[in-house]
């Protein structure tokens, strides 16, 4: 079990997709994205699974989720900064999205 105050430590914001590329040289099928989290705290990267669902196009201008107080990850030659947040379904992962649009920085409450 977890507490409350263990979730509070995580720093969860909303941001938009700015740019989505392949990942070639993950282990696992990837993209690298760069995700707008407003004027506050910048353009951050992160590397996602989730080329199953979804194709690059589409994930331009998508507002997603992510925790930003994880510690930097290098995964191959590409280091990630955030974790953009996701639900697994049989399909593969589901981005969590806002059901409307905010601004980019906003916090999870």
């Amino acid at each position: 079990m977890t507490t409350f105050d263990d979730f509070l430590k995580l720093d969860i914001r909303v941001g938009t997709i700015i740019e989505a590329k392949v990942f070639d040289k993950a282990k696992k099928p990837a993209y690298q994205l760069k995700v707008d989290l407003g004027e506050e705290i910048g353009i951050k990267k992160s590397s996602a699974q989730i080329t199953d669902i979804y194709n690059l196009d589409e994930l331009i201008g998508k507002q997603v989720l992510a925790v930003i107080n994880f510690p930097p990850r290098q995964i191959a030659d590409f280091m990630s900064e955030i974790l953009v947040l996701g639900t697994y379904s049989k399909d593969g992962v589901v981005l969590i999205t806002p059901d409307r649009k905010v601004s980019n920085g906003d916090k999870l409450g």
